[in-house]
């Protein structure tokens, strides 16, 4: 079964909470990124946990004590995952990792971004490589670019793949998922919506 992740990257916390209450019977979970949790502060987190389950995408990409620190905060405020950086290396991704053991929490490797392949392309593999060695959960890898998920896939295994860039970013979720995406991450397509929930209804009928 695939999942619906809804990237809640918005800056008004009510407006954000309503949009999770609306399509939480069509999706698994919410990803709040910093322009939400700085707007609103990081209690937001608690709050949309009580939806459902909250992964805090702050791509955690510091030295290992501050990321460290990032990712607690993020675990005492509610979160069950959070996502970190893979070039960052391996310490800090460790780190979090500790850090994620203690909470009972998931850890998510960042691989590459869906906008730019400029400074990943010959080290996204390595990240995808070390997040297996380290027990990482799972990756993130490009919703917009399927023949990178399916590579992605043969490197990481089992690993869970959540995949960002569906509809605004030109992902599309049917060839994702065919690649061997676990979830999809979907945001404007779903919050900028007429209608957000069908949208999620639509999209949780497609995958």
């Amino acid at each position: 079964m695939v999942d619906i992740i809804l990237a809640l990257d918005l800056t008004d916390a009510e407006k954000a909470v309503k949009i999770a209450e609306d399509v939480s019977e069509y999706i698994s979970a919410v990803k709040v990124n910093y322009p939400l949790v700085l707007s609103a502060g990081v209690d937001i987190i608690e709050r949309l946990s009580e939806i459902r389950p909250v992964i805090a995408d702050f791509k955690i990409a510091d030295i290992p004590y501050t990321s460290s620190l990032i990712a607690e905060i993020a675990f005492r405020s509610g979160a069950e995952a959070v996502i970190v950086h893979g070039f960052a290396g391996r310490e800090t991704v460790k780190a979090v990792l500790d850090v994620a053991k203690m909470f009972n929490g998931e850890v998510y490797v960042v691989t590459e971004l869906t906008s730019s392949m400029e400074f990943f392309k010959n080290v996204s593999d390595k990240i995808a490589e070390m997040a297996k060695e380290l027990g990482c959960h799972g990756i993130i890898a490009p919703g917009n670019r399927a023949e990178r998920v399916a590579e992605l896939r043969r490197i990481v295994g089992r690993l869970k793949i959540l995949c960002p860039g569906i509809g605004a970013q030109g992902g599309d979720a049917k060839a994702v998922v065919e690649a061997g995406a676990d979830a999809i991450i979907v945001g404007r397509s779903i919050y900028n919506a007429e209608n957000p929930k069908k949208v999620a209804e639509e999209l949780s009928r497609l995958i």
